[in-house]
């Protein structure tokens, strides 16, 4: 037995799928709010495959730091690519890694008080849309180019 449209029986339907539409968390959404306007603006002109941490507490609040392919070490070092000035962060402390087609990933280099990511004491770990890395006294949340980040509900 076959079942056709005109069937009144049987209501057929269409289903499309959806998968690839993302929304932006409540979390994402509300550090989103929290942005000035510029850190908006600078954000929305992102490069495709680039990602952004931005200094959200701490010494250097407000400090923003591009992500490009490569690694990008993290410290108390001058020769860090991201310099953060303070005795809680470690010369060495973190490198954030990224190569073309694959996630951002944070690594802890030894560091004396640990890197957290979202809370979480971790040596390795993938960062997605609004991960907060505690790096010392700073926080951090980590941006990537992202046409969701700023699409209209």
């Amino acid at each position: 037995m076959s079942v056709t449209a005109e069937d009144p029986k049987h209501d057929l339907t269409s289903t499309i799928n959806l998968s690839s539409l993302k929304a932006l968390s409540p979390h994402v959404a509300a550090i989103m709010d929290s942005l000035s306007e510029e850190e908006r603006s600078v954000l929305a002109k992102l490069p495709p495959g680039s990602a952004m941490l931005l200094v959200v507490s701490g010494p250097a609040r407000g400090s923003r730091f591009l992500l490009n392919i490569g690694s990008t070490r993290i410290g108390r070092s001058p020769e860090s690519d991201i310099f953060l000035d303070d005795v809680t962060v470690s010369r060495s402390h973190a490198v954030v890694e990224h190569s073309v087609g694959s996630n951002y990933l944070v690594k802890d280099v030894g560091s004396l008080n640990g890197t957290y990511v979202d809370g979480v004491v971790t040596n390795e770990r993938v960062l997605s849309n609004g991960s907060e890395l505690h790096i010392g006294k700073y926080k951090l949340v980590f941006f990537i180019n992202d046409k969701n980040l700023f699409a209209k509900p």
